[in-house]
């Protein structure tokens, strides 16, 4: 089931009162079901959240990407942040950050400015970590 979410006030971003760190944190966003495939390319103006199958092309150039835990994503991505819990095959430019959660599996290679990898996650890739525009500037 493909859907949209408008977090309200009574509402949280994740369905345990916001202790999760599965959903994005924003207060709107597009959530791929598990039992979602989608083949084709995505682009979006919001966060996106894919606990299903996408391949393909995934453009969310000022907007974060969350590959939940089920999540099978065989794309190229261009994103503001990525998170991923799933798998991943392809390469991932970040403009702001990446995050590889310990159950993670990446194959392709990183361009961002900031990257985590927590114990236990793979990644097989190149990583490539750019400054900030501005940093760089006053350089």
């Amino acid at each position: 089931m493909i859907y949209n979410r408008f977090i309200r006030g009574e509402q949280s971003a994740s369905e345990d009162g916001g202790q999760s760190m599965d959903a994005p944190k924003t207060g709107e966003f597009a959530h791929i079901g598990k039992s979602v495939v989608i083949k084709g390319e995505l682009s979006g103006s919001e966060d996106l959240y894919v606990d299903g199958n996408v391949e393909g092309k995934i453009e969310l150039r000022n907007h974060s990407l969350t590959i939940g835990p089920n999540g099978n994503v065989k794309a190229d991505i261009s994103a503001k942040a990525v998170v991923v819990q799933g798998k991943l095959d392809g390469n991932v430019n970040a403009s702001e950050r990446v995050d590889l959660r310990k159950s993670a599996v990446m194959t392709g290679d990183v361009i961002t400015q900031r990257i985590a990898i927590e114990e236990g996650a793979f990644l097989k890739g190149k990583v490539d970590v750019q400054r900030e525009a501005g940093r760089a500037a006053a350089l």
